[in-house]
């Protein structure tokens, strides 16, 4: 270590730490060259202040950087879980906890300084030293430029500015690109203009507009093995409606909980073994595609600190997406579409789902309020299943009930296949037939799955009955939720939308067979949670919503509950934040996302191409002097 004492004190350490910070602030430095695979630029900052200013809190560190608290608090969470700084409680006032550097992280400080005086001081005078920086600079992407009036600007790349002395530091860029500013209002217009439609040529031209038939009944687009829906039956050589059923590679999605339920096991390994294989696997074959699960559930080095920490959203499905993309940049294998490779590479995405979303919300819950949500991360553990782990890793205290973790492994088994016409589903197949990697495939079966129409119908049913209970007085009153949901198709109350979310499905009308088995245990869970005054409610919205939508819409095939009715009342039962609810639905149809692309790639089919009439009118190219 460097004592106070050295030709480098820590007090002239100290005046170039200001000055390199007043001059790059926001972009990597000379300094931070000297850390380069070790601390991000921030993390260097931060472990230097705490280093100099000795143990500090938060606050106070917040203000020797010049960033937001929060940042703060997520970089020293950061540091802290590398081993270069801990935290200890203020004598003085037990109420403040103190930062300080450890051992370790005093030790690569040290190393770092011993290098940077090194290059600094190979170099006689300012000019030099001047010249050195200018050329740190280029490396890093940026440009040094002259201001007039004294002192000197540094920008990146990106924009970002840093001015040397206290106007510089105060200096705030204000992010502008997301406004809707009246130009993008005028080229909106236009587009409206241009892009409508008449809805009787669909008529006329016998388009099948969403794929579906006048009936609603989608068009046959592919063959596939994986599932089966039934939703209707011939009778006398007629079509008529029946209770809905749903296979999984030819075996009754009734028959296949069933047997994992009695005989106390969990189900979603064995299902996404089935779904991918054709079989379900024997015991010998399941402890093994356990174990290559258990395997495939490590992230890459520094992945949670290089992409997860980074820009956190509200959006977990964005959050997914972003990191499943990152994925192939750590992959050396990322292009190869073989069918080994591809299926490697689908395992470890199942494998990985929930870490990807729950540490990502983790980051989020954090960046927004870092008082009350302490950054952790929990390792998933090799000995449990994936709804044991998703439970294990987002709740602090990492426990759980057996009827918790049966219930939410019971939401991922159904949540895992519904065919290949569903949107993100069929996307899969779409984006696969280009010959694209498995990375892009999934990420824009994400970007599909993200979509109200498709997976945020659940965040909805919640919603929806949020404003039920706050608006009825008795949850017990028939003619009053009668009349409440009237006015929801009346569009009076709630969203205004016309709908009463979680009745009726696209394929399904006298039952979803998903919705019937997962209706008993959502009444235990709601006796176990001491929410089954809500298990009524939803009972008897479920017993009438029916009829009053099929008097009202005068609908007479039938309309049920789907699965959604129920799912995000068990989410909120288990805890989960909204923002997982759909992230939930992703881990669990990645399972049946991963079959459909191996049966594309194996089937070797086209690329998806249909066709579009053009409706649109011929017009003569007027040169630009010309044009008004």
């Amino acid at each position: 270590m460097l004592g106070r004492d050295d030709w480098f004190s820590r007090r002239q350490r100290q005046l170039c730490l200001d000055f390199l910070m007043n001059v790059f602030q926001h972009i990597v430095t000379p300094f931070m060259e000297c850390f380069r695979g070790k601390l991000t630029g921030q993390q260097v900052w931060t472990l230097c202040m705490a280093d100099l200013s000795g143990p500090v809190s938060v606050q106070e560190l917040a203000e020797s950087l010049h960033i937001p608290k929060q940042q703060a608090s997520r970089l020293t969470d950061l540091l802290a879980e590398e081993g270069y700084l801990f935290r200890r409680i203020d004598q003085s006032d037990r109420r403040r906890l103190l930062i300080a550097v450890t051992p370790k992280g005093e030790e690569l400080l040290d190393s770092g300084w011993k290098q940077f005086e090194k290059q600094l001081f190979q170099r006689d005078g300012a000019a030099a030293s001047r010249e050195w920086l200018r050329r740190a600079m280029a490396l890093s992407g940026g440009e040094w430029l002259e201001i007039k009036g004294g002192g000197s600007l540094a920008t990146d790349g990106a924009g970002t500015t840093g001015n040397y002395g206290k106007a510089g530091m105060d200096m705030a860029k204000k992010n502008d690109f997301f406004e809707i500013t009246p130009e993008i209002l005028r080229l909106s217009e236009a587009c409206v203009a241009h892009d409508a439609i008449d809805p009787s040529l669909y008529v006329k031209y016998d388009v099948k507009r969403g794929l579906r038939d006048l009936n609603g009944k989608g068009v046959v687009a592919g063959l596939t093995e994986i599932s089966d829906i039934i939703s209707s039956k011939e009778v006398n050589g007629e079509t008529v409606s029946c209770e809905g059923e749903l296979y999984y590679r030819g075996i009754d999605i009734k028959e296949l909980t069933r047997g994992f339920i009695r005989e106390k096991r969990f189900g979603f390994e064995e299902t996404v073994y089935l779904l991918l294989f054709g079989t379900l696997p024997n015991q010998a074959e399941s402890e093994e595609f356990k174990k290559l699960l258990s395997k495939y559930r490590t992230l890459p080095t520094n992945f949670v600190r290089d992409v997860v920490m980074k820009a956190p959203t509200s959006d977990m499905m964005n959050t997914l997406a972003r990191s499943v993309l990152t994925l192939y940049a750590y992959d050396e294998k990322a292009t190869d579409t073989s069918i080994p490779n591809t299926l490697r590479q689908c395992l470890e995405m199942i494998a990985l789902f929930p870490q990807l979303a729950v540490y990502g919300y983790q980051a989020y819950a954090h960046d927004v309020d870092p008082e009350n949500n302490s950054f952790f991360i929990h390792a998933p553990r090799p000995e449990l299943s994936t709804a044991e782990n998703i439970l294990h890793m987002l709740r602090i205290d990492n426990s759980y009930t057996e009827l918790e973790a049966r219930i939410l492994d019971l939401a991922l088994v159904l949540h895992a296949e519904h065919g290949g016409g569903n949107n993100s589903s069929f996307t899969t197949h779409v984006v696969a037939s280009s010959g694209t990697d498995a990375y892009s495939v999934i990420a824009a079966a994400l970007g599909s799955l993200k979509g109200p129409r498709h997976g945020g119908a659940n965040i909805k049913v919640m919603r929806m009955f949020e404003d039920m209970k706050a608006n009825v007085k008795d949850w017990e009153d028939e003619e009053e939720i009668r009349a409440y949901l009237l006015g929801l198709l009346h569009k009076e109350k709630f969203d205004h939308s016309g709908l009463i979310y979680g009745m009726g499905h696209a394929v399904y009308s006298l039952s979803d067979p998903r919705a019937d088995i997962f209706r008993s245990f959502v009444k235990s869970l709601s006796e176990e949670k001491g929410l089954y005054k809500e298990y009524q409610l939803y009972s008897l919205v479920e017993r009438l919503a029916p009829k009053v939508i099929s008097e009202e819409r005068k609908i007479y095939k039938g309309v049920s509950a789907n699965i959604d009715f129920y799912s995000g009342f068990v989410y909120h039962m288990l805890g989960l934040p909204a923002e997982l609810f759909t992230p939930v639905f992703a881990m669990a149809r990645i399972a049946g996302w991963s079959a459909h692309l191996m049966e594309e790639i194996v089937h070797g089919g086209k690329i998806i191409r249909p066709a579009y009439r053009s409706i649109g009118e011929r017009q003569a190219y007027v040169p630009l002097a010309e044009r008004p």
